[in-house]
């Protein structure tokens, strides 16, 4: 039994505050593209955010943080304490190229370990990540001692099976998997993408 929480409780500094998983994509918006792509993996799918009254329409489950102050490590031990399976996929809201192929390996992949997490050329992806009820002690103790770096949870006496560049490739042919909308930039950046997909 598996889960999917989005994160989507981020203060978006870089895109003055605005709601960044309601940007268009196309004709999508992109929290509803990352709907449709974990949908095709489970459905048992909620929201982690401290504003659930944006995201009301969409009828999905939302949990506020339960560690508020901690980031984006605390979104994921959101996600794991309100988790309603033993294991969870962990999804930040700004990542407009996600597959629903890529989100079953990752799952697939997660299955026997507590924590599976893309390494791509650009590094770990802790926000595309699967992991497993042990996580929420471990990232506890991690909070705790002010460690809130989302990377951490590599370094806490876990299971871990990476996810290396060699196997992402079979899922990323154009290197944009991990693409993410943080600024304004980024966003037209995927706009142009899409359009390149779309000729």
């Amino acid at each position: 039994m598996i889960a999917a929480a989005i994160l989507a409780g981020g203060e978006a500094h870089r895109f003055g505050r605005r709601d960044k998983a309601a940007l268009p994509i196309g004709d999508v918006r992109l929290i509803d593209r990352q709907i449709a792509a974990l949908r095709g993996v489970t459905d048992q799918l909620f929201i982690v955010t401290n504003r659930p009254e944006r995201y009301r329409a969409l009828r999905l489950p939302s949990a506020r943080d339960v560690r508020p102050g901690a980031g984006a490590l605390g979104g994921i031990l959101t996600a794991l304490v309100h988790s309603p399976a033993p294991q969870t996929l962990v999804v930040a809201c700004d990542l407009p190229f996600l597959t629903t192929a890529f989100l079953r390996h990752l799952a697939d992949r997660g299955r026997d370990v507590d924590v599976a997490i893309p390494r791509s050329v650009g590094g770990y992806e802790p926000l595309c990540a699967s992991y497993g009820r042990r996580c929420v002690d471990a990232i506890g103790r991690l909070i705790d001692a002010g460690r809130l770096a989302a990377v951490g949870v590599l370094d806490a006496g876990l299971s871990v099976r990476e996810i290396g560049p060699e196997e992402l490739a079979a899922f990323d042919p154009d290197g944009t998997l991990f693409t993410n909308v943080n600024t304004p930039r980024d966003h037209r950046r995927a706009l142009d993408e899409l359009n390149r997909r779309d000729k």
